[in-house]
């Protein structure tokens, strides 16, 4: 099996889901309208409902039920990205324009808080009071996340504790809840609802770390967005705390007075040239791969069939993805 069949699997679910993505951020107000939808036209990997899916494999599979939490989730990701690059003041994501490079930041706001609106008014259809408390923790913790990132900006004495939990907060907790609410709203055992959500925490810190790296390696063909778009926006990463703790005392001096500037010193792409040679990308892989490896343990305990598979081949894939 290859990652594209599990797509292909779950490709009627899927479409199901793109519609309803549609249908729930329309409204007659032209602005918002156009705002809204333009992220959601930038398409995207749709991991957050592809989980919810597979973990509801090991439960009672009812799409219209599924739905209700895959929807939510992945709009509660999309008003994130929103919000995320107007506090990065990113021009680009996906390869198209960013809501607030085309309209403004006052736009990109509001159309952040009317799509997380509208999925919890989503959410609100399951009946379940146990989703509902397991989505509020992961909103208040996902702003947490990003409180910890903006005070960090620039902040070259951070720790490798305080990147790992802000990562947690910003990028794999969504993961690990789209795995915990698909099993939950299936029913399925509750060792098995455990297990999902350890795996899907893991693999999103495994996400996020490789994708902190592909940001220093990748080329912007690829990542949809100018390489380097971290550091030149203050946000100190893994491969830099790397290097800023056991890098040359010229790097460390470089990317110190670099952060230092908040940036405006002219040597980002110096500093660029340096990290891609550093043992700083090694290294940051190594740490991805500790996380596959707890994820693809947690996979271990759960029934041996093509979900499983598809859970397995989806942490591979991250490991070795290039964008």
């Amino acid at each position: 099996m290859r990652l594209q069949d599990i797509y292909k699997n779950l490709r009627n679910d899927l479409r199901l889901i793109e519609r309803e993505l549609e249908a729930s951020v329309h409204t007659d107000h032209h602005q918002l309208n156009r705002s809204a939808v333009h992220l959601l036209e930038a398409g995207g990997k749709r991991m957050r409902p592809v989980f919810v899916l597979l973990s509801g494999k090991f439960g009672r599979y009812d799409i219209r039920r599924l739905k209700s939490v895959a929807v939510p989730l992945e709009l509660i990701h999309m008003a994130t990205l929103v919000h995320d690059d107007v506090i990065d003041d990113a021009a680009t994501r996906r390869g198209r324009q960013t809501v607030k490079a085309k309209w403004d930041n006052r736009v990109a706001m509001y159309t952040g808080d009317y799509i997380l609106g509208r999925s919890l008014t989503i959410a609100s259809t399951i009946g379940d009071p146990e989703v509902h408390r397991v989505l509020s923790r992961a909103i208040t913790e996902m702003c947490r996340g990003e409180i910890e990132q903006i005070r960090h900006f620039y902040n070259y004495e951070q720790s490798l504790l305080t990147y790992l939990q802000r990562i947690k907060r910003k990028t794999a907790l969504l993961m690990a809840v789209s795995c915990h609410l698909g099993a939950l709203v299936a029913g399925a055992d509750p060792d098995h609802v455990r297990r999902l959500r350890l795996y899907g925490y893991y693999v999103g810190m495994a996400f996020q770390i490789t994708d902190d790296v592909l940001d220093i390696v990748g080329k912007e063909k690829e990542l949809g967005k100018p390489a380097g778009s971290d550091l030149r926006q203050g946000n100190v990463t893994v491969p830099i705390i790397y290097v800023l703790m056991h890098g040359s005392q010229q790097d460390r001096e470089r990317i110190i007075r670099y952060l230092k500037s908040a940036g405006a010193d002219p040597s980002l792409d110096d500093i660029l040239d340096r990290l891609r040679g550093s043992e700083g990308i090694a290294w940051s892989y190594r740490l991805a791969d500790r996380y596959l490896d707890k994820a693809l343990w947690m996979l271990e305990g759960l029934p041996d069939g093509e979900t499983r598979e598809s859970l397995r081949l989806i942490a591979e894939f991250i490991g070795r993805r290039s964008y």
